[in-house]
């Protein structure tokens, strides 16, 4: 869910792959929205800027957007009192500058001829900006500035017959990674891109259908997960059950891989794989391809921990806590002077003396972007005492941007696109460094290896192989991944 503005792209001290956006949906609950609310609390890892739900209880359609975590705005039982009905959507997002208006936040509503339609997205379209051209010259006016509302255009002004034979005409037309729930006043719809880059799952509560980007989000509310939504497919839900429609010819299937590595919640469950047992397998991957002399196994938390866990238990060494991380401190934290907003990562971390101090220590994190994060954790740690600093990153060197929906810098301000391997030791000030194979990456998640006439993920962020046409890049140089909120100034 890209938004097109030309504001600067990160902060330069952004120094993390930010996730996407998460989405969520109810057919068929009394409680909908309150359901809603749950499952986006489980999302909530998926973005943290802002969260709205849309309901419709068979007469109107309600809406509730909020800038801020799920927390802070929908536990309130009077905000989910003005949003009655048995169907709800939800959804997370993420922004890059945290400045954006309220009109960027999903779901979206339109008023069709045919009634009321809410959608909302996770992903990018990589001819977005082509389309909303296309759309502006023939008279439509847009809102505001996210792709999302591109796909709404796309439907309205199809010339196909019932909704749904409009929304695939819709989708026909995008590129890029998409999942998609929606609601119409009598449909809970939910569509997943021909490559499957992006997540969707099903589940059933009490005879509730449930849409969600992953299957933490089934647990939260009890439900019980049915299947994922495949590759190109779109489901109809309503009182009548379940209709499957597959409007696109069978491609190759690309899941995003770095699902596994980062953005999945650990307890959450792909393709029938347990995030959590694939990091633990990538750490063991990456002991096996690049073992260092050691005392002990350290994970910059939280996202290296589990990596961690299995880099120590297959090197035979102890794991320890020598980084302990402050929870209490979110995006939005406010820096009020210069002598706090130099401090930087002390503010989310601190070294644990008593287990680094005297120690050869062996630092496992999950990537490296722009290695600002990396220097300042090893020099920390460097500081705590350890006799030695060895890193190891439980992917492969991060090279190029993603244009699916993940919020990347571009590619000259990536790290590895512009340093070799000893270069960046060099940089974070490390007595080694060492990366995960893209062949180890690919035994964790269960492949044998990677096969390059036909991968069996995007990796492009590590390949630069990009499985879309990217049409908004084409044939101009100076465009950059825009920014995933960023309002129009």
């Amino acid at each position: 869910m890209t938004d097109f503005s030309m504001n600067p792209f990160a902060a330069d001290d952004d120094d993390r792959f930010h996730e996407e956006c998460g989405v969520f949906g109810v057919h068929g609950a009394p409680n909908a929205a309150a359901l809603t609310a749950l499952g986006l609390h489980a999302l909530q890892h998926r973005g943290q800027e802002a969260a709205g739900i849309c309901a419709f209880d068979g007469t109107q359609f309600s809406t509730e957007r909020h800038v801020g975590l799920v927390d802070d705005n929908f536990t309130k039982p009077a905000v989910i009192a003005r949003l009655p009905g048995d169907r709800a959507i939800g959804h997370n997002r993420y922004s890059t500058t945290g400045g954006a208006g309220i009109r960027n936040i999903q779901p979206l509503f339109a008023e069709f001829a045919g009634g009321g339609f809410a959608v909302a997205h996770n992903g990018n379209l990589t001819n977005a900006m082509t389309l909303q051209k296309e759309l502006q010259r023939r008279g439509s006016i847009f809102q505001s500035t996210s792709d999302t509302e591109t796909i709404l255009h796309l439907i309205a002004t199809s010339s196909k017959g019932p909704l749904t034979e409009r929304i695939i005409d819709a989708l026909k037309r995008i590129e890029g990674a998409y999942s998609l729930v929606c609601i119409s006043e009598k449909k809970l719809i939910g569509c997943r891109d021909p490559l499957g880059i992006r997540p969707l799952v099903l589940g059933h509560l009490d005879g509730a259908s449930i849409l969600a980007s992953e299957t933490c989000a089934l647990d939260i509310i009890g439900a019980r997960f049915v299947r994922e939504i495949e590759p190109g497919e779109m489901v109809i839900i309503t009182a009548d059950g379940i209709e499957s429609i597959r409007p696109f010819r069978e491609q190759h299937s690309r899941f995003c891989i770095f699902e596994y590595v980062y953005f999945a919640r650990p307890d959450s469950v792909h393709a029938g794989t347990s995030v959590y047992n694939v990091r633990k397998r990538i750490g063991a991957e990456l002991a096996r391809e690049a073992m260092a002399e050691a005392d002990v196994v350290v994970p910059v938390p939280d996202s290296g921990t589990p990596a961690a866990i299995g880099f120590a238990e297959a090197a035979g060494l102890p794991f320890d806590l020598g980084i302990i991380r402050n929870h209490y401190v979110g995006r939005t934290f406010i820096e009020p002077s210069d002598q706090i907003r130099n401090m930087g990562v002390k503010l989310k971390h601190n070294a644990n003396r008593a287990v680094i101090a005297g120690k050869r220590v062996i630092l496992v994190d999950d990537s490296i972007v722009r290695g600002t994060t990396s220097l300042k954790i090893v020099q920390m740690v460097r500081d705590a005492g350890a006799r030695e600093v060895h890193m190891r990153i439980a992917s492969p060197p991060t090279t190029d941007s993603c244009f699916y929906g993940v919020d990347t810098p571009e590619k000259g301000k990536l790290l590895a696109s512009r340093m070799s391997i000893p270069e960046m030791a060099s940089y974070i000030n490390v007595d080694s460094l060492a990366f995960l194979s893209i062949d180890g990456l690919y035994r964790a998640v269960g492949e044998a290896k990677r096969n390059n006439e036909m991968p069996q993920y995007c990796d492009a962020c590590f390949t630069g192989e990009y499985p879309t046409v990217l049409t908004d890049r084409s044939g101009a140089g100076t465009i950059r991944q825009l920014s995933l909120l960023a309002d129009v100034s």
